[in-house]
């Protein structure tokens, strides 16, 4: 399991390669202001979506994302 320091870390580079350094910096203000519920926040991006539909699209991600368990 990797740490938290290392997961935080890794969240802000690929926020910062997404979104550049201006947006990054949006998107961490609008998370500390706002009473951010995650849970709320991914199940109105998913609710919509079947099951089939999800694991298409998670297969699909995980085949040009590998996981590289680093040691």
């Amino acid at each position: 399991m990797i740490s938290d320091m290392e997961i935080m870390d890794r969240g802000i580079n690929c926020l910062l390669e997404k979104l550049g350094v201006i947006e990054t910096e949006r998107f961490i203000a609008v998370i500390n202001k706002e009473r951010f519920d995650y849970t709320k926040w991914q199940r109105g991006r998913f609710d919509d979506v079947g099951s089939n539909e999800f694991n298409e699209a998670a297969v699909a991600y995980s085949k040009k994302r590998p996981f590289v368990k680093k040691s």
